[in-house]
């Protein structure tokens, strides 16, 4: 496992994340893929995909996900499992 995915997954805090599909559809890319896949294995990490979260102007703009019912987007998509890594600690 390598040291960016080990930080993502080694804090205590359990955590809901929600992706839309349509989302992952545009901005999730093969660097990014296995450290998203990773996640769906951690015990405190409950993941959840939507065909929709209602969130159809930033949907198309950024990738996003809903981490505990609060919407986190980032530029890209390492960047947002950077941004939800932070939340995990």
């Amino acid at each position: 496992m390598n040291l960016f995915l080990k930080k993502i997954i080694k804090g205590n805090k359990a955590i809901k994340l929600e992706f839309c599909q349509n989302n992952l559809d545009l901005f999730l890319d093969e660097e990014s893929f296995s450290l998203f896949k990773a996640l769906f294995n951690e015990k405190n990490v409950f993941m959840k995909e939507y065909q929709c979260l209602n969130e159809c102007e930033l949907c198309k703009k950024k990738p996003y996900a809903k981490a505990n019912g609060k919407v986190i987007d980032a530029g890209n998509f390492g960047e947002l499992l950077s941004k939800l890594k932070l939340l995990m600690e």
